[in-house]
């Protein structure tokens, strides 16, 4: 029996090409291994608290970046790869921005599926922001001017933490918020999700009623779902009434939009740094 559509108009095997980034970009290979290189210069480079212990899992670990600066805000980084690949220290690098101009940065790794379901990944990531935000001021940053971000399955994460009033602002790099088409993609096979998993868990169908400002952002030239999901996050949260922008960077991909936030003049470096001007905490 032939493949029949199944979202949007797609069948199972042109949703999983729809959402397969690293096909899409033939040099992500690469890239990743630049990445990988890049973080570790970095680590060897400035001052870091390494693995520090925000649960009992043996991923449940994260890196924190201090600045030379007292009561500086943070920036907490949560990693991609599907919610079932990558760890911190893959991609670290893009601290050298925020550090550039006294940001601190945490770095968070997770357990990842099929370990554990995307239920447990979220639990995970809302003990390490429970963990941290406490301690803050004992790493000599600001108390109370956190903001979250991720790229790709971290930006979904962080996403699941906006509306909290420990998270001032967020950054969102390229990530999947309606789950649907990935529950119905061979990625799922992995993860797990049923249909109603993936509507718990999908940002865009259940939208704080109080948030900080949210920078939405994915490359001009990723693939054409990948943007979808972006657009449609942002127009949702706008009317939604609350404040945030989108950003399409040209000559940016899935991957090298993240060289943005790694530059200290890129322009997701300036995005954070005007999401730390805008943002209200409690």
């Amino acid at each position: 029996m032939p493949d029949r559509p199944i979202f949007r108009g797609m069948t199972r095997a042109e949703l999983d090409r729809a959402y397969d980034s690293r096909a899409q970009v033939r040099e992500s290979a690469a890239i990743l291994e630049r990445w990988a290189e890049a973080s570790a210069v970095l680590y060897r480079s400035v001052p870091v608290l390494r693995d520090l212990r925000y649960g009992s899992g043996s991923r449940n670990r994260l890196d924190f970046f201090p600045t030379n600066r007292p009561g500086q805000p943070t920036l907490l980084f949560i990693h991609g790869g599907y919610w079932q690949w990558c760890d911190k220290e893959g991609e670290a690098f893009i601290a050298r921005g925020p550090l550039a101009h006294g940001v601190n940065v945490a770095i968070v790794e997770y357990t990842l599926c099929p370990e554990i379901n995307l239920d447990g990944i979220i639990a995970e990531i809302k003990a390490a922001l429970d963990w941290l935000v406490p301690r803050l001021g004992d790493f000599g940053a600001a108390q109370d001017r956190l903001v979250v971000a991720g790229s790709s399955a971290g930006a979904h994460l962080a996403a699941m933490l906006t509306g909290r009033p420990d998270v001032g602002a967020a950054l969102l790099v390229s990530g999947s918020y309606d789950l649907e088409p990935i529950r119905l993609s061979r990625y799922n096979d992995a993860i797990g999700m049923d249909v109603v998993c993936a509507d718990r868990n999908s940002p865009i169908w259940h939208l704080p009623a109080r948030a900080g400002p949210v920078c939405f952002a994915v490359g001009a030239g990723e693939l054409p779902e990948k943007i979808r999901q972006t657009d449609d996050y942002h127009a949702a949260w706008i009317q939604a009434g609350l404040s945030g922008w989108l950003v399409h960077p040209n000559g940016t991909d899935h991957f090298t939009i993240m060289d943005e936030l790694a530059e200290p003049d890129g322009r997701l470096t300036k995005a954070l740094l005007q999401l730390l001007g805008e943002a209200a905490y409690d």
